[in-house]
């Protein structure tokens, strides 16, 4: 079977996989989060914390339950970190140093699991599966719980309210993402994933000496980093290791947990505010920039364009032989379109189109699906531009899902996608100015100061801004510089667009709804469809040109 054959066959085998569970799980989210009973281990949980899961929030105490937990988030793994030096089962590792436990702790609250360390030779069992592993489940369903408010601002009239940050919290961790992660490690470890507290082994090489390898719970955390979009690696490989994704099913299998809840949201979108059409209206426009940048990262890692990958025969530098071109293309377009960041090929060694591909997924926001949650609150707020653009053309007050899009809305949907930007391209802008930071580009002088020594600093922001936690190799992050400013890129990245989205929802649920007209655009057909992915790639495109010239585009032409 050819290469390209057998690329072709993975995508199609994923298409089908996540068909098959798109309405049960999309159904089930609806029924979850709309329900009114609360489970019993559910009650106890609510007692512990002191919430009541029954009162009814407007957006302004919904924000500050999301600020409070993730602050105790951020203070809780870092303390876990700074302390690791006394305690159990910490495999004789030192206590994380000031800047880098700041860092870790922002990427794994802020759901982006940037990582500026080697796994397995800096964080004892402790700290992954206590502190990192916790995060990663609630730091998913934090991201869940402000799509399902900004839904329920679009699905309620007059009232303001937004249900209950604690519930949404709850459920989502132990009603979806928990029963999903222990079918997912299970499957994991029969196919291979090892599962345990072992400390530090001696093992011998195939050619002859020795090196030292630990164990660690790694099916159970590598399933919910795909699972929760989060991306951080039990090893510095990550998932190219063998331990964490051991053959080609469990590499297409990870693909699925990557993208399966994104996608299932929008039909608990449709669900939620009545109408399955308008989901699947914004799953069209998921699935087909997912399709197409899948396609075009196939088309450019088969063409291996240059001499020297056309002398190899392909653009296997850097890829494992397991998964081959087509797995690892599929895989690292699945990463870098949603806020997961998982790597299952060094994104570095992709050829320079390739990695501007990457970076564009990113660029998008991360809305083709998306992380879990912020993918679809994301694409909302862009369906809320496009109607305002549409609204523009025809000369009407625009309107979606019968809820005016005024002055308030539109200004609250701008402030949201400008706050990436701002911080990718600042930081970036920055970075490439100060001699410290020039001086962590760890290729040749020449090829440092160029265009891919540019994508790499670019590449980092990027991917900390936008919660993706993905990485250009070649640029030595820990430092106290990029550990500081990526940790702030990561908070701000997750944070401010949270304050936006949920005042927004807050905005919306307040109003009466609007009548539908025959001047009313037909927001669940093809034609809005387009028109949004028009949208996304246009404001997209306009934003980062500039910084993608300098960078892949012209290293992929020079």
């Amino acid at each position: 079977m050819s290469p390209i054959l057998a690329g072709v066959l993975q995508l199609t085998a994923l298409v089908a996989a996540l068909a098959l569970a798109y309405r049960p799980l999309g159904d089930h989210m609806a029924a979850m989060y709309s329900s009114r009973k609360h489970l019993r281990v559910e009650k106890v949980i609510y007692r512990c914390i002191g919430a009541d899961p029954d009162a009814q929030m407007r957006w302004p105490a919904y924000l500050r339950g999301v600020l409070a937990f993730s602050v105790a988030g951020v203070l809780f793994l870092y303390l876990l970190q700074r302390l690791q030096g006394g305690l159990p089962l910490s495999l004789g590792f030192a206590s994380i140093s000031p800047d880098q436990a700041f860092n870790t702790a922002a990427s794994f609250v802020a759901n982006t699991n940037w990582q500026s360390y080697s796994g397995e030779q800096a964080m004892g069992h402790v700290v992954q599966t206590a502190g990192l592993a916790v995060q990663n489940f609630v730091s998913a369903a934090t991201g869940m719980a402000v799509a399902i408010a900004l839904v329920r601002g679009f699905a309620r009239t007059r009232t303001g309210d937004l249900g209950n940050f604690w519930a949404d919290l709850v459920r989502g961790t132990v009603r979806i993402l928990i029963p999903i992660a222990v079918i997912g490690a299970l499957v994991l470890v029969a196919c291979g994933a090892i599962q345990n507290f072992s400390g530090i082994h001696e093992v011998g090489q195939f050619m002859g000496g020795t090196q030292q390898t630990n164990g660690g719970a790694v099916a159970s955390q590598e399933v919910i980093k795909e699972l929760g979009t989060n991306g951080g690696g039990y090893f510095n490989a990550n998932s190219a290791h063998p331990f964490e994704n051991p053959n080609g099913f469990t590499n297409l299998f990870e693909v699925f947990l990557i993208l399966v809840i994104p996608f299932a949201l929008t039909r608990t979108f449709g669900r939620i505010v009545g109408n399955v059409r308008q989901g699947y209206a914004i799953l069209a426009t998921m699935g087909i920039i997912w399709l197409g940048f899948t396609a075009l990262m196939m088309w450019t890692e088969f063409a291996h364009g240059g001499p020297a990958l056309q002398a190899a025969g392909a653009a296997m530098e850097g890829k494992e032989n397991r998964f081959g071109i087509g797995g690892s293309s599929i895989f690292s377009v699945a990463t870098t379109l949603t806020s997961t960041g998982a790597v299952d090929a060094f994104h570095d060694s992709f050829t320079a189109f390739g990695g501007g591909i990457q970076l564009l997924g990113m660029m998008l926001g991360e809305i083709a699906p998306g992380g879990v949650g912020s993918g679809l609150y994301g694409m909302l707020v862009m369906a809320v531009i496009a109607v305002f653009i549409a609204g523009l053309m025809v000369g009407r007050t625009p309107e979606y899902l019968g809820k005016k899009i005024g002055t308030r809305q539109i200004k609250l949907a701008a402030c949201y996608i400008l706050v990436t930007p701002t911080l990718v391209l600042g930081f970036s802008a920055v970075s490439m100015v100060l001699p410290d930071a020039l001086g962590s580009m760890l290729n040749t002088k020449a090829l440092g100061a160029g265009s891919h020594g540019f994508s790499e600093v670019l590449y980092a922001f990027t991917s900390g801004a936008n919660n993706n936690g993905s990485a250009f190799g070649g640029l030595n992050a820990n430092t106290p510089w990029y550990n500081t400013t990526i940790g702030l890129a990561m908070l701000l990245g997750r944070f401010l667009p949270m304050v936006f989205v949920l005042a927004l929802a807050g905005s919306l649920a307040e109003q009466q709804p609007v009548p539908e007209t025959a001047g009313t655009l037909r927001t669940e057909k093809p034609l809005f469809a387009g028109l949004l992915v028009g949208t996304i790639l246009i404001i997209t495109g306009l934003t980062y040109f500039p910084a993608l010239a300098l960078g892949p585009i012209a290293e992929g032409l020079s």
